[in-house]
């Protein structure tokens, strides 16, 4: 699976994070695995006011481009956490500390995991991503 075959509201939400330099940024395809959504865009702000403006920005590059806005927000004041539900995707950016302790990505271990290389990692990269997980690259595509 590439970049480009993920829906287009969550090529728009990796981006947007990317913009704002939000770290970690990991999407788990939930598809296959019976959840409430598709999709889990997870990514790091290192600051409230990061974490802020990356949410923000997401909920901009949305509404601009798909006239999308999100059915749910939580914790978006917050320091440590924020939700945005856009209904087949959820996007979830953490503090360094909340990503830790909650750690979404062992408890949906059994999606796969596409991790976005940090702006640091991406310069040369011929692709913004790598896959990881029990299921291979071809398997979620399936």
């Amino acid at each position: 699976m590439k970049f480009e075959s993920l829906p287009k509201g969550v090529r728009l939400v990796v981006e947007a994070a990317q913009s704002k330099k939000a770290g970690g940024i990991t999407v788990l395809d939930l598809a296959g695995l019976g959840a409430f959504t598709e999709y889990f865009v997870i990514c790091t702000g290192y600051s409230t006011p990061q974490l802020q403006a990356i949410c923000n920005e997401i909920e901009e590059v949305l509404y601009k481009e798909m006239k999308r806005t999100p059915e749910h927000r939580e914790g978006h004041r917050s320091a440590e956490w924020a939700l945005l539900d856009f209904g087949s995707f959820i996007v979830h950016v953490f503090g360094e500390q909340a990503r830790r302790y909650y750690d979404l990505e062992r408890l949906w271990r059994a999606a796969p995991k596409f991790d976005i290389a940090d702006a640091a990692d991406r310069a040369g990269a011929e692709f913004p991503y790598h896959g990881h997980g029990t299921h291979s690259i071809d398997e979620a595509a399936s």
